[in-house]
């Protein structure tokens, strides 16, 4: 059905829990350089998080973008530096 099209819930709240997921593990003022074999791996497991979702959820442009809105306002509402959210968010929707 057409409104099984916009339903993005699933989405939304997959978005806000892998911000969540990455809040947890990278602080706020964490060091790039010193971290950057940690980030690594804790992005590698946000990947593996994603390939999971997308496997269960039928994602469309519409749930794509809000997933990644839901992400991006989540870390940005916690505080994190919005060139370091930019960059997620796009790594996300290119992953997705």
């Amino acid at each position: 059905m057409i409104f099984d099209w916009f339903d993005a819930r699933a989405a939304s709240e997959f978005g806000i829990t892998l911000a969540d997921f990455i809040a947890q593990r990278i602080p706020l003022n964490s060091d790039k350089q010193k971290s950057g074999k940690k980030q690594q791996e804790i992005f590698q497991k946000a990947a593996a998080q994603i390939t999971q979702f997308k496997s269960k959820n039928k994602l469309n442009v519409y749930t794509k973008a809000k997933l990644g809105n839901a992400f991006k306002w989540k870390l940005l509402d916690l505080g994190y530096d919005k060139a370091l959210v930019d960059e997620l968010t796009k790594e996300l929707l290119v992953a997705l």
